[in-house]
């Protein structure tokens, strides 16, 4: 019996924050962003270009099939066996949400039978089989990648294909994936391989408008792209994360059309407490075992500072990658786009505002440039794709190192300098102070212990050549190459006076106002040049170390030379003894006091030994599970300090450490029911969220 009072159908774990729909001046707005400004921009790809992927996919479908039939028969096979043998190929991604643009690759998936390997039969024969193909080019196997993968140009067209055997010994052609039972008896390698799709599938299934999803996705995916925030091996978000996002805002407000799901976005996640995790539906168990994201079960979670979870079992956190540093910039960025949408909704600014991109060599005083070098083309695909997979490590080792008070922009752009011989191309990091933190005048930050350790990480590649090279530079602002400005000069900046004097106009009259950017690059430049000071205005690099392969039996004069070259040390104390760390100054190391408890979480860790802690959790306002990680591991070097001194036996240490991490982690994220709550928002956004502004 249908009624016209039954209740909206809820697409997520929660109930909707609003079912308005779109006004007269919601569809303009939308008919603009989507007709105007998205088709301008060259997002959408045209009919021949999608006759050619459809093409390309045909062939590499019938090459799969052709490889399995082949496989089968040299196995001794019955001759039915070898006519029924059969391979799938799916796709997934932007792809198969159908959000991709021109130029874009397509994220495939084949699925073989179970006497098919991934190490041997992907990964060797069928690669021969495609070295060997026409119209293959830039053929490369990464078989460690953590989803193994075979990335190719067919066509023209970038493919990164990879294989899941399941547990059949012939696959139908209408292989339905999202059921459970295709990860029986699969391992952990092909249980990610599957869940790409798996995903994407229950992506599309969970949100209530497919066509208002896919033109919003469209639209913020460009929009990161342009404010320097996509990009998951650098630290923000990929394609995924954004689709997850995206899909939440649809499930909150399920009437609404692209231009409102834009606004609402910013607005929700300006407001997001993080970490509470992004959930289009909830966590469930399944008897095949595999562990899903629970930070109550799993220590590792709990460390997850951007948690969006995937919605296929088993459920994973799609934004491990995520730093603090990273997700700063990204509540910046949210924090501009959702002020530009308010301009946009009261008719004081147009969509072109909102994709202005992001002017990150004016926002910072200080960067470091990372430069890599190589013999050739070919050698620098292969060694840039290496190095820009560390860059993150270089991020979490410079937070860790300077206990978060250096925090790190790393900007996910590659910038080549056409006037080397060699092949080359840069990436840079913009540095600044943690706001809000009072630190020494004057004080530096040594950082040459930090980038030794991670040059010598990337020196381990397993395809190292002689001349792949590496070079990690501070540089001013004043110093950045003119190479990476579009028309290849720098733009003007004011002088210092008259920036000074227009601050000061902008304070008498109140009436000025300025840009999020000019905000951003204002806060940001609160650090002092001073803070990671070359020893002479050039700038300074460290280099690659000599790799294994070629160091040489005796000597040190190399390492003498790099560190010279290196970032400049930051002061020493009085006693000559090692730099000062950014809070020794304030606090006598001979000072005991009590316990130190966070002002937002009321954590509070036993023992004396932590009293070095006070200043860090005194101005602490990040949610627990940061919290956690950042006095675990700043105790740990306490006590270790403590121990040099003769302060504490070593028999004590790790009764101490053991002791303070249960104080640390006592207060947990919020469960409720079997899962986890989606505790996200304040209680005061659905109101907000509520008001409707018509023009």
């Amino acid at each position: 019996m249908a009624s016209g009072s039954d209740p909206p159908k809820q697409y997520g774990i929660t109930k909707p924050l609003s079912l308005l729909g779109p006004v007269e001046a919601d569809l303009q707005r939308t008919a603009d962003l989507e007709k105007q400004f998205l088709v301008e921009a060259g997002l959408y790809e045209s009919p021949d270009e999608s006759a050619r992927r459809e093409e390309v996919l045909g062939k590499l479908d019938q090459i799969v099939k052709d490889w399995v039939k082949q496989l089968t028969s040299q196995r001794g096979y019955t001759d039915q066996m070898v006519e029924e043998a059969n391979a799938v190929l799916f796709t997934f991604g932007s792809y198969r949400l159908g959000v991709h643009g021109p130029g874009a690759d397509i994220d495939t998936l084949c699925v073989g039978p179970s006497y098919v390997n991934r190490e041997e039969d992907f990964f060797i024969v069928l690669h021969e089989i495609l070295a060997q193909t026409e119209d293959v080019t830039e053929l490369q196997p990464v078989p460690d990648a953590h989803v193994p993968v075979m990335k190719f140009k067919f066509h023209g067209i970038s493919i990164d294909l990879l294989y899941a055997s399941v547990s059949l010994l012939v696959v139908p052609a209408d292989l339905d994936i999202s059921q459970g039972s295709v990860l029986y008896d699969v391992d952990e390698a092909t249980v990610r391989s599957l869940n790409g799709c798996r995903v994407v599938d229950q992506i599309i299934r969970l949100v209530p408008n497919i066509e208002n999803f896919r033109t919003t996705l469209r639209c913020l995916k460009y929009w990161a792209k342009r404010r320097g925030v996509y990009s998951n091996v650098t630290g923000f978000l990929g394609g995924v994360n954004w689709a997850l996002l995206v899909a939440r805002v649809c499930q909150l407000y399920p009437n609404a059309v692209p231009s409102m799901l834009v606004s609402r976005f910013f607005r929700v996640f300006t407001q997001w407490q993080w970490p509470n995790p992004v959930m289009l539906c909830s966590i469930e168990e399944d008897e095949v075992g595999f562990p899903v994201w629970d930070p109550r079960k799993n220590p590792r979670d709990r460390c997850h500072h951007m948690p969006i979870i995937t919605p296929a079992y088993p459920c994973m956190n799609s934004s491990y990658n995520v730093s603090t540093s990273t997700l700063r910039v990204m509540m910046e960025q949210f924090q501009f786009g959702n002020k530009i949408c308010q301009e946009i909704e009261m008719n004081k600014a147009s969509w072109s505002a909102l994709f202005e991109p992001f002017q990150f060599f004016e926002a910072y005083k200080n960067y470091l440039q990372v430069d890599i070098i190589a013999e050739d083309d070919e050698d620098l695909r292969l060694w840039k794709g290496w190095v820009e997979s560390r860059l993150r490590q270089l991020t979490l080792k410079i937070e860790r190192d300077t206990y978060g008070m250096l925090q790190c922009h790393p900007y996910p752009h590659e910038y080549g300098d056409p006037s080397r011989q060699c092949a080359h191309c840069a990436f840079f990091m913009g540095l600044s102070r943690k706001e809000g933190v009072k630190i020494q005048e004057g004080q530096q930050f040594d950082i040459r212990g930090t980038v030794d350790e991670f040059r010598h990480d990337i020196i381990l590649y397993m395809f190292w050549k002689p001349g792949m090279e590496l070079a990690v530079s501070h540089v001013r602002r004043k110093q950045i190459p003119a190479y990476v400005f579009p028309e290849g000069y720098k733009r003007p900046r004011p002088s210092r006076h008259v920036n000074n004097q227009s601050d000061k106009n902008d304070t008498e009259d109140g009436t000025a106002t300025r840009s999020p950017d000019s905000q951003l690059k204002r806060k940001h430049d609160s650090v002092g040049t001073d803070d990671i000071e070359p020893s002479r205005s050039a700038k300074r690099s460290s280099v690659s170390p000599v790799h294994p392969k070629n160091s040489p039996q005796s000597g040190s004069t190399g390492d003498e030379t790099r560190c010279n070259n290196q970032i400049k040390k930051a002061p020493s104390d009085a006693s000559g003894g090692s730099p000062a760390s950014p809070q020794a100054s304030e606090r006598s190391p001979d000072t005991i006091v009590s316990a130190p408890r966070c002002t937002t979480t009321g954590v509070v860790c036993s023992g004396d030994a932590v009293s070095k802690l006070v200043p860090l959790v005194e101005n602490c306002t990040t949610p627990t599970v940061a919290v956690c990680t950042t006095l675990k591991r700043v105790a740990e070097k306490v006590v270790s300090e403590l121990v040099g001194s003769e302060r504490l036996g070593s028999n004590n240490s790790a009764e101490l450490l053991e002791s303070m991490e249960k104080d640390v982690l006592a207060e947990n994220v919020r469960f409720g029911g079997n899962g986890v709550t989606q505790g996200g928002l304040p209680e005061e956004l659905e109101p907000n969220h509520r008001i409707e502004v018509v023009s």
